[in-house]
């Protein structure tokens, strides 16, 4: 019944956007376009006659003195001038979104009694904010950095605060490392520089001093520090956390979030150029998501260790530099997070929204993992500089559950309470409740030793999860953790930084030293200082969290199009590609009107294109089409512009299909190496070649027979296509050397 009751609320929930935190904001929500006025005020509630002139003493011919008695104009200077608060030192930048939370049954009461976690008929409210670390507000979304993944659960017993990334570990083990590892990766002291990223010298010269670093850098470097959407980023709580159950029984516990459209990245080459091209590209992406209705979904896990086992393994289960290998601890799926809703104004709800690894509900508790330790001392600290010590009152932090206490006063208090503020009280309010209805108990842990600064013995290791880790990815996914550390260490002009990280990483992988010691002029080993036995585990490389059903779902496909163009097949491809919930874009030659063969330019009826060649690049899009048409693919042919386009596209391994003279193009235009190209100019058989899908015809009898499916086969354009679209990238194209023949 539980069960049923939480699909029906799910069903409300995810077709209105509603949910309790929702309703909640809406109390502090106004919009300008509704009653009771639309007209513009002073803040004192006064209409403004003239917001466009200071008020001055003039005899009309000439300006004169403006009047300090303007309060009109003060006012609005003065609130323009106190606009900003102090950005956050870390996670600056970042981008938020509502949501709601669910889980499916309640097989997670063995380990905890938090409702939000075992009780199927909840929606749990959410809101979460993603973030990159290193750079300031102003800096741009595509570079390659941690990611933060934020949860705010809005549960009814209060708020509970998942703080997280988008990588299971971290640089340190210790939280009062943390100052040194964020001065030394921030833009270095004396010149400002580099913004948004860590290839200098300050911070290779700190993770080459501080080898427990190791195993990060090698999750920093991969293809997980540069994300090709929020959407298709795993997320992570980083610490050991713990569960107690009714019988009061402890557990450990780490937090998963899955995507449900599969785990993907960006290119390194096509990263740099997004930075430039879009600052704002993982921005827009999550919104448009939301606002075309391909709401975003991450499964929920638990990896769960009871009490008694906690020494049972090689590592430390409460250090934050180690993973818990799957093989040894599965991950449980409980539940799934949806976001449903964009916010209404940035600066309320995603700039104001204020995290606490330490606020947690009953049934779930801390360990003695020391970087959690810490984290819940920082995190709590750093609001009060940001927020004042109300923080906790602003609409988007403040709980959906009842909130009663005797706090009072401090700047910006709003909240008017009526009776005591002290407890005891005569009036018996306000007072403390017992656990057994409610009320919030720690574990009764037992504890014993003596004060003492140290690292317990299995804290010293730091290799051996690097080299699982490296030991894990795939060909094409270890070149590019060579390419990365190379490119970063490149930027260091230090010799003593980057010879010394280049003998660090030998205790990882001899090859892997080896290669980026010969790329950036480092120390070439000549000997293996530390084996690599080879060990590894399925559930690292970021192939092994490929959607169980594929799919194309929010996948954003450029349709390359110019005058003479064939209309139908366009409509027909862009038919079959919704209906699998891609989106197409049109790119012309010009925004607006591009004409199809049969339609005079400038006079026949034309169609609207959503971007010109120069408008846009192939960086912003998923896959490329080139459909038929004999003016059409000669106009692509003669323009350098859109033969890049392709290059471009086939450089970063992605889909490319083409129809017709459309194959033409790619074949003696863009000139793409090593593919096999459709050679039936009248047929509908289709060859796919390293990702490039090519055919000579997609008629109206082709459409028909080419109903949307994902799948390889010897006919269906679209069917073929949108298989090579599921997998993300044709990784092949790069590991056979193709790419490296194009320029792009």
């Amino acid at each position: 019944m539980t069960s049923a009751i939480g699909a029906v609320k799910q069903a409300f929930t995810a077709a209105t956007g509603h949910t309790a935190k929702v309703a909640d904001l809406e109390k502090d929500t106004f919009d300008p376009s509704q009653k009771p006025t639309n007209s513009l005020t002073t803040d004192h509630g006064v209409f403004v006659s003239d917001t466009d002139n200071w008020l001055q003493a003039s005899n009309g011919a000439r300006p004169g003195p403006d009047l300090l008695e303007d309060q009109i104009a003060r006012e609005k200077i003065m609130r323009f001038d106190h606009e900003r608060i102090p950005e956050r030192v870390v996670h600056a930048r970042g981008v938020g979104a509502h949501g709601y939370f669910k889980v499916y049954d309640d097989k997670a009461s063995k380990y905890t009694f938090a409702p939000a976690l075992t009780d199927a008929s909840r929606i749990t409210p959410t809101f979460v904010r993603f973030s990159t670390v290193q750079g300031s507000r102003g800096s741009a979304d595509t570079v390659r950095d941690v990611r933060g993944f934020a949860v705010k659960f809005y549960t009814e017993e209060g708020n509970w605060d998942l703080v997280g990334n988008n990588i299971p570990v971290f640089f340190i083990q210790d939280a009062i490392k943390f100052p040194d590892l964020i001065h030394a990766v921030k833009p270095e002291p004396h010149n400002e520089v580099p913004q948004g990223q860590s290839a200098h010298n300050n911070f290779w010269d700190f993770a080459g001093l501080q080898p427990e670093s190791a195993h990060m850098i090698m999750w920093a470097m991969s293809d997980r520090g540069i994300p090709r959407s929020l959407r298709t980023m795993q997320g992570f709580g980083v610490n050991t956390f713990t569960l107690i159950n009714a019988k009061n029984e402890r557990f450990f516990v780490k937090f998963h979030w899955i995507p449900e459209l599969g785990v993907h990245s960006l290119m390194w080459d096509e990263a740099l150029k997004i930075n430039g091209q879009d600052p704002d590209f993982h921005r827009k992406d999550l919104e448009e998501a939301i606002s075309t209705g391909a709401y975003p979904k991450w499964f929920f896990g638990i990896q769960v260790i009871p009490e008694a086992q906690e020494n049972d393994f090689e590592f430390d289960i409460l250090d934050a530099t180690k993973i818990w290998p799957e093989e040894l601890i599965p991950v449980e799926i409980i539940g799934e997070m949806v976001l449903n809703k964009s916010v209404d104004e940035y600066f309320p709800e995603t700039e104001q929204v204020a995290f606490c690894t330490s606020h947690i509900v009953p049934g779930i508790g801390f360990s003695d993992d020391p970087l959690l330790q810490g984290r819940n001392f920082s995190y709590f600290d750093t609001q009060l500089s940001r927020l004042g010590v109300n923080w906790q009152q602003l609409p988007i932090n403040r709980p959906v559950c009842p909130v009663l206490n005797h706090h009072r006063d401090g700047a910006m208090q709003h909240k008017i309470t009526k009776g005591p503020n002290y407890w005891p009280n005569r009036h018996q309010v306000g007072g403390p409740v017992p656990p057994a209805e409610g009320g919030f108990a720690e574990y009764p842990q037992k504890v014993q030793g003596i004060k003492q600064r140290l690292r317990s013995p299995k804290f010293q290791e730091h290799f051996n999860q690097a080299q699982l880790f490296y030991n894990s990815l795939a060909d094409h996914e270890k070149a590019h953790i060579v390419s990365a550390i190379s490119f970063e260490l490149s930027h260091c002009d230090d010799p003593i930084v980057y010879e010394s990280y280049t003998k660090l990483l030998n205790n990882v992988d001899f090859d892997l030293a080896k290669q980026v010691a010969i790329n950036v002029g480092g120390v070439v080993p000549d000997k293996v200082v530390r084996a690599n036995p080879g060990r590894s585990s399925s559930r690292l490389s970021q192939l092994a969290f490929a959607p169980k059903v594929p799919t194309i779902k929010s996948r954003r496909i450029a349709i390359l199009l110019a005058d003479g163009f064939n209309l139908a097949e366009v409509e027909a491809l862009r038919a079959a590609l919704k209906a699998g919930s891609a989106t197409t874009w049109i790119i012309g030659p010009r925004r607006g009107p591009v004409y199809p063969a049969g339609e005079e330019v400038g006079i026949g009826k034309g169609y609207s294109s959503d971007h010109h060649y120069e408008g846009q690049r192939s960086t912003m899009f998923d896959a490329i089409i080139i459909p038929s048409g004999a003016k059409h693919a000669q106009a692509l042919a003669d323009s350098g512009r859109t033969v890049h386009w392709v290059r471009e596209a086939f450089g970063h391994c992605k889909p490319i299909g083409a129809i017709g003279e459309g194959v033409a193009f790619l074949r003696e235009a863009a000139q793409l190496p090593g593919i096999q190209f459709n050679t039936d100019r009248r047929g509908d058989s289709v060859t796919s070649s390293y990702g490039v899908v090519t055919t000579g015809n997609y008629d109206a009898a082709s459409a028909v027979a080419d109903a949307f499916t994902i799948k390889q086969g010897e006919t269906g354009f679209i069917a073929n296509f949108a298989y090579e679209l599921s997998l993300h990238r044709c990784w092949k194209r790069e590991t056979d050397g193709l790419t490296a023949k194009v320029a792009y």
